[in-house]
């Protein structure tokens, strides 16, 4: 990956919004762009990075608020590389888990237009293992299910299978959860799931405002709103969750 050809889309992960987490590729790739096209969530000290002259567009989607329409920005990436500069979508996490940068790479290879995948740390693994917490450990995890809780169970669009995941016995992440999470919650324990199961919430992972809460399962929304938990926020659920490791 020594360089960067004119007219590519190159999708970076940025990690959970530490600029320290980001990957030197990553790097070296915001420092080569032409145009960065970045997310509220990716680490935009690293914008500080840019060649003179780069164009920045904030493209970011806030929950419930303010949002760039996905096909606009497709658009806006496809005319970029088609003028023959290098484009850079930096987004926090990773691009292909709960990124959309499979829609990206989708549109982009439809316009014809080359694109180059820079992976990113994702907060579904960096978040519980800032706060102490190895999403799998010897005798007390043997596996991860990573979910996104930004449908809630049994809304029309729900396509999990809550009842399984409360009887997969590996440890739960949720991404985007923070709004629907006493639903989730109460669907886990309605299908079996031990209410005194450990749980912690993880919100502002990797940065100065990073907090950690922890609970039984049965109490870790309210704990959550009791605190004001607010996204960007992930929740573990499994007997890792109690561990605090290296913190």
């Amino acid at each position: 990956m020594s360089e960067f050809t004119p007219g590519t889309v190159v999708l970076v992960g940025g990690g959970p919004g530490d600029p320290d987490l980001l990957t030197v590729g990553g790097l070296r790739a915001v420092r080569a762009a032409d145009v960065i096209a970045y997310d509220r969530l990716a680490p935009l000290e690293v914008l500080a990075e840019a060649q003179p002259g780069a164009v920045l567009i904030d493209v970011g989607k806030i929950p419930r608020g303010p949002q760039t329409p996905q096909d606009q920005i497709n658009q806006l990436l496809i005319s970029h590389a088609q003028a023959g500069l290098v484009v850079v979508r930096l987004k926090g996490g990773d691009n292909y888990l709960f990124g959309r940068g499979g829609e990206e790479a989708l549109a982009c290879a439809a316009a014809g237009v080359s694109v180059q995948v820079i992976p990113g740390v994702s907060s579904a693994l960096a978040a519980p293992a800032l706060a102490g917490i190895p999403v799998t450990h010897r005798g007390l995890s043997q596996g991860v299910t990573i979910v996104s809780g930004h449908v809630p169970p049994g809304d029309d669009r729900a396509e999990l299978d809550w009842a399984a995941i409360a009887r997969t016995h590996t440890t739960l992440v949720i991404l985007m959860g923070v709004k629907y999470l006493p639903e989730i919650v109460a669907t886990l324990l309605e299908a079996g799931l031990d209410a005194k199961t450990p749980a912690a919430i993880v919100s502002s992972a990797g940065s100065p405002q990073m907090r950690v809460l922890r609970a039984p399962v049965s109490r870790i929304a309210a704990v959550a709103a009791d605190a004001g938990v607010e996204p960007p926020a992930i929740t573990v659920i499994g007997a890792v969750a109690e561990l605090e490791l290296g913190s």
